[in-house]
């Protein structure tokens, strides 16, 4: 992740790295090589110099709490990969310990910064599908095991951590970019009934069964605010990162939760009534749909090319949320990628994680604000 990160650093003049530290000395050498600043040979010593305010957490998700603690202790500002902590009792030990050091604790995804995040809750705001009553949010990745995950490298060659993900299973590490955007649109989940299971035990020949996390899991939330909300992950179904909201006059939808510049297309139900999903060949003849009983357009508030987005080295700014951590420090404001915000999608995440194949209903204790935008 460290090598996404840097490859957007350049549209952010503002941030600066003083140095890295890693396990791999040799690893930590040749970012230094490529990205500039200095190498700690030890993360004591990165939290000893002065000149480091804030530290960008990107080891694997099992270091996340230990680390973070360490660098809240010294005083440092800190920006995490996601999840915040690997059990929700950590990760409320992270933001009470920032909370009392008057420090500034932020997570991944910044996906929720995006252009494409923001016209969607400008949308919903806007009341272009009228009151929106559900959400259908889709988070599957392809079948990971099948594809040679144990070859895949950044563009700097760095390999992907293959065994971190199936360990810790796609629903921690990934269901906070949908939950992330429908909690800043639409404010806390109150509730969660959920089921998770592992369908493909046998990912990887270096990689017993019993240490896979679960590859598939869905979960219905209900909302503080009334919506009701179906949320799917998976490292076992094809590629699907989609959006829906469903409200009284149309659906609004985004293709792609990830990329920052995804447009929106809202569709409207016609006087008649009609879904297209009942015409199988209505979704591929767009003057079909105003037939049949549901019209089509990208909305005028869709991202537009700027000179950010095309320089942009990946489809996700991910230096963004360090950008928006370093801004509310430098501007005395209170970070839009609260704390509050990363406890409380560590918490729905686990609780739909960890709901096993017999199914669960739970209450969700923590809560946050919705984005004021």
């Amino acid at each position: 992740m460290a090598d996404f990160y840097a490859a957007n650093f350049g549209l952010h003049p503002e941030l600066r790295i003083i140095g890295c530290t890693d396990l791999d000395a040799e690893r930590a050498a040749a970012f230094a090589a490529r990205n500039g600043g200095k190498v700690y040979p030890a993360l004591d010593e990165l939290l000893a110099d002065p000149s480091v305010e804030i530290v960008l957490n990107l080891t694997n998700p099992v270091s996340h709490f230990a680390v973070t603690k360490a660098a809240l202790g010294a005083g440092k500002h800190v920006y995490s990969e996601k999840p915040l902590a690997t059990d929700i009792a950590r990760a409320r030990e992270l933001v009470a310990l920032a909370a009392s050091r008057s420090l500034t604790l932020a997570s991944a995804p910044c996906s929720v910064l995006s252009e494409s995040a923001h016209a969607l809750r400008s949308a919903v705001r806007r009341g272009d599908i009228g009151t929106v009553r559900l959400a259908y949010a889709e988070l599957d990745d392809g079948p990971i095991h099948r594809m040679d995950p144990d070859e895949w490298t950044s563009p700097a060659g760095t390999p992907w951590p293959w065994r971190d993900e199936f360990m810790v299973g796609c629903t921690v590490e990934h269901a906070s970019y949908p939950l992330t955007w429908l909690v800043a649109a639409f404010g806390p989940v109150s509730s969660v009934t959920a089921f998770s299971t592992t369908i493909v035990t046998d990912k990887h020949p270096d990689l017993p069964g019993d240490q896979c996390g679960p590859d598939f899991s869905v979960a219905s939330l209900r909302f503080a605010s009334g919506l009701v909300a179906r949320l799917t992950c998976s490292i076992v179904a094809p590629h699907d990162h989609s959006l829906q909201l469903i409200g009284d006059h149309g659906v609004l939808e985004v293709d792609e939760c990830w990329h920052f510049g995804a447009p929106l297309t809202v569709r409207r139900f016609t006087a008649l009534g009609l879904r297209a999903e009942t015409y199988p060949w209505v979704t591929r003849h767009g003057w079909a749909r105003g037939v049949f009983g549901i019209s089509s357009r990208t909305s005028d508030l869709s991202p537009r090319p700027t000179w950010r987005r095309r320089l942009r080295r990946h489809e996700m700014d991910y230096a963004l949320g360090v950008t928006e951590l370093a801004a509310s420090v430098r501007e005395g404001r209170p970070c839009r990628l609260t704390a509050e915000l990363a406890l409380h999608v560590t918490e729905v995440s686990r609780a739909i994680s960890d709901a096993t194949e017999h199914g669960c209903s739970v209450a969700i204790k923590s809560s946050c604000s919705a984005f004021a935008d």
